[in-house]
């Protein structure tokens, strides 16, 4: 019952009053990760070293002085996250046996607050993907291929059909930490949020995905992607878990400088029962192409919520949404270009024998090291890079961006609170149909709906809303104002309230892929 319970209410409290310890509920967790092997959801599992965690955190508890609500809690983080002792692999063979030296901000954070870590999580290579189809380790599968609702709903032409080619992607990039979550192998989980990685995982897997404020919480020992985008992403079960998990990671990092210089007071979310006060946004625009028509009656039944409820529900228009994708791919591939240039081979990561020269080495170094998915970023960054280009690409694109973002501030500066939107196009796809379709095309669609809050630095958060026809899940995005996680998370806790969304019935029998035997056991002096 713990495993399935939120932290502050149920697991802390019964941490606290001896109802269950923390090596107790960390075996469980492990014992869980090993059962839903056939997911691939970990790279790395932390064993020896989450259950001295978990025992020192016993004898806190035994003492009358846990560190806090997560003290005990059992926590995945996302493989593109520093951690000392333990494997940082990005999901790549450029990072193959790399061990960093320090611990992430959030992990040690995390740490510090006596959390337990459980390992590593899978992703696409360097988080560059929506599927987690793309790592060096294999594909992630969504924990809900395997649920009661959707083993109901599909009907497979034979049983081996059924297993290797009727289940679906978890999203990406963040994949594997949203089907950790999902499949109740520990309470929260770290993402990292550049485009929508983190809410698009949340959204077909079920859980809530929170992408906080750009500067909110910070990135040092977040391997980068495109620095003035990526934010670290939490995914738990419950929104008041979100806002627990916030509480712990979020101010003012003196290793990263674009961090608040403000102080953060942690906040218990209240019980809103009066929405009479607000103002709901519906953005036009965010009707795409694409849009499933269960995804837009489920956006547009959520609105009548709302409007039901008392609150004041607004169309309203951000004009250059539909420039938004163009200018995040040019963006995105020109800071990917640079920050992929520290991978040479030299300081650490992979390192080619070619031997011939330095520039050979580089060469046979990155092309050993990286997939086609990164090669192809870096070369369409440099492309846009180039000094004829840069003024046409770069400097055009930073423009759209700053228009991008006013259009934001204008639609909250009317007098919207909160703007309500699809996160996903529709529910997860099989696989096998979702790799017809090269990444870079892939992308491109799946982040559609969540990339602008990430070019206009705006919090936002996947609540978990219904089931498929398919008996999958669907889900819906709130965006806040810059800083007001507080008002967001309250909003979404409500609607979560109110939508009942179901608990996963995960069907867990014995699957042996050869494919996905790469778990390993991490030890550290």
């Amino acid at each position: 019952a713990a495993l399935k319970g939120g932290l502050r209410f149920q697991v802390s409290a019964a941490l606290k009053e001896g109802r269950v310890t923390p090596t107790e509920l960390c075996q469980r967790c492990l014992s869980l990760i090993k059962s839903t092997k056939f997911l691939n959801a970990y790279i790395t599992v932390a064993e020896e070293t989450a259950l001295k965690q978990a025992e020192e955190s016993e004898t806190r508890y035994r003492r009358g002085q846990p560190l806090g609500v997560l003290d005990g809690i059992p926590i995945a983080v996302k493989d593109n996250f520093n951690t000392a002792g333990i494997e940082t692999t990005c999901a790549s063979n450029m990072l193959k046996g790399y061990i960093s030296p320090y611990n992430a901000t959030v992990v040690q954070k995390l740490l510090d607050q006596g959390a337990v870590l459980l390992g590593k999580t899978n992703l696409d290579e360097f988080a560059m993907g929506s599927g987690s189809t793309d790592g060096v380790f294999g594909p992630v599968r969504n924990p809900w291929s395997y649920s009661r609702q959707y083993r109901e709903k599909s009907v497979p032409k034979s049983r081996s059909e059924d297993e290797e080619s009727n289940w679906v992607i978890t999203g990406g990039s963040s994949g594997g930490s949203a089907a950790a979550v999902s499949s109740f192998t520990c309470f929260a989980a770290l993402g990292s949020d550049t485009g929508g990685s983190t809410r698009n995982p949340a959204a077909h897997c079920g859980v809530v995905g929170l992408k906080p404020t750009y500067g909110l919480i910070s990135r040092h020992g977040l391997i980068p992607l495109v620095n003035s985008m990526d934010v670290p992403g939490i995914l738990t079960r419950c929104v008041d878990d979100a806002a627990v998990v916030l509480g712990s990671l979020a101010g003012h990092d003196p290793k990263d400088s674009t961090t608040i210089q403000d102080n953060f007071k942690p906040f218990e979310l209240p019980n809103l029962t009066d929405v009479s006060k607000l103002s709901i946004g519906i953005p036009k625009e965010y009707h795409a192409p694409g849009l499933s028509s269960e995804i837009l009656a489920l956006w547009s039944k959520a609105a009548d919520l709302f409007k039901n409820a008392g609150a004041k529900v607004v169309e309203v228009s951000l004009p250059h949404t539909r420039y938004s994708i163009v200018c995040y791919h040019v963006l995105c591939t020109a800071e990917v270009a640079s920050n992929m240039a520290r991978f040479d081979g030299l300081e650490y990561g992979h390192r080619s024998d070619m031997n011939k020269s330095t520039e050979s080495m580089y060469a046979a170094t990155r092309r050993e090291g990286f997939n086609d998915v990164v090669r192809g970023r870096i070369l369409s960054g440099n492309y846009f890079l180039l000094k004829q280009n840069y003024e046409n690409y770069f400097i055009k694109a930073q423009k759209v961006r700053r228009l991008i973002a006013n259009d934001f501030v204008k639609v909250f500066g009317s007098g919207v609170d909160i703007l309500l939107t699809p996160t996903t196009l529709s529910d997860a796809v099989p696989y096998m149909e979702f790799i017809k379709e090269d990444n870079r095309t892939r992308s491109a669609q799946d982040d559609i709906l969540t990339q602008a809050a990430n070019m206009a630095g705006l919090p936002a958060i996947n609540v978990p809303t219904g089931l498929s026809e398919r008996g999958l899940p669907v889900g819906l995005q709130f965006i806040g104002q810059s800083f007001q996680e507080k008002q967001l998370l309250t909003v979404a806790k409500w609607f979560e309230k109110q939508v009942k969304f179901p608990m996963i019935q995960l069907e867990v029998k014995r699957h042996d892929h050869s494919a996905f035997q790469h778990q390993k056991p991490a030890f550290f002096s």
